[in-house]
């Protein structure tokens, strides 16, 4: 898969991984979709876990602001497809980890935290929330989604620095679960997996529900 320029969908075991691309990975309306089609896809195959990945340097750069900017006039619309995305993969009925080959910026590391684990490669690539650097304030769906996931501590630090965090800070600070070498972050995303599957769809997504309900809410209202 090393080099897809769009998200594809492939199966390791029961296991579904999904590719989000090789390039930087934005999220383009054509790119939601096909996210969204994928995840319906897994879902409907009986998918016991989920994994998502690159195939190239980024996992995401996040919104497409490009895009943004020629079509200011739907700006609200599209914030809200990415937030609807957001809280999708955080209730997904399966167990969910984020496999970051390389950097993870914005919406990209939001959508990495809207994950139940993750699993970043330990030599290259950054964690990054650059928006106080890009004057792009957070949306309380957003400031919500980062604030459920990280420690008070850490998401002020990540929010309000626009720090570059490192596979081992990234670590340090329960930003991700484990690290693993280049070419292995795939592997190690699956391997954590490995012993949570069959677990009752409509009980780990109820539960799920529950435990983030108020960010749901905050990134779908």
């Amino acid at each position: 898969m090393k080099g897809t320029p769009v998200p594809t969908l492939d199966y390791h075991d029961k296991i579904a991984v999904l590719d989000l691309g090789g390039a930087e990975n934005r999220f383009s309306p054509e790119f939601l979709d096909r996210v969204g089609a994928h995840l319906d896809t897994a879902l409907a195959d009986g998918a016991q876990g989920l994994v998502t990945t690159a195939s190239g340097k980024f996992y995401s750069n996040g919104l497409d602001l490009d895009w943004l900017g020629a079509h200011g006039e739907r700006a609200e619309w599209y914030v809200a497809q990415v937030q609807a995305l957001f809280a999708r993969m955080l209730t997904l009925p399966v167990p969910t980890v984020a496999a970051l080959p390389g950097h993870a910026f914005g919406a990209g590391a939001m959508l990495a935290i809207a994950h139940d684990y993750r699993v970043m490669r330990a030599d290259r690539g950054y964690f990054c929330f650059p928006e106080v650097d890009i004057r792009i304030p957070f949306t309380p769906g957003m400031a919500a989604l980062i604030q459920a996931k990280l420690t008070p501590k850490t998401a002020f630090a990540a929010m309000t620095t626009g720090r570059r965090f490192g596979g081992a800070d990234a670590a340090g600070l329960d930003i991700v679960d484990a690290t693993a070498a280049e070419g292995a972050v795939t592997e190690a995303a699956l391997a954590l997996l490995a012993p949570l599957g069959g677990k009752d769809p409509g009980t780990l997504g109820a539960i799920k529900n529950t435990m983030y309900g108020p960010v749901v809410t905050a990134l779908t209202t």
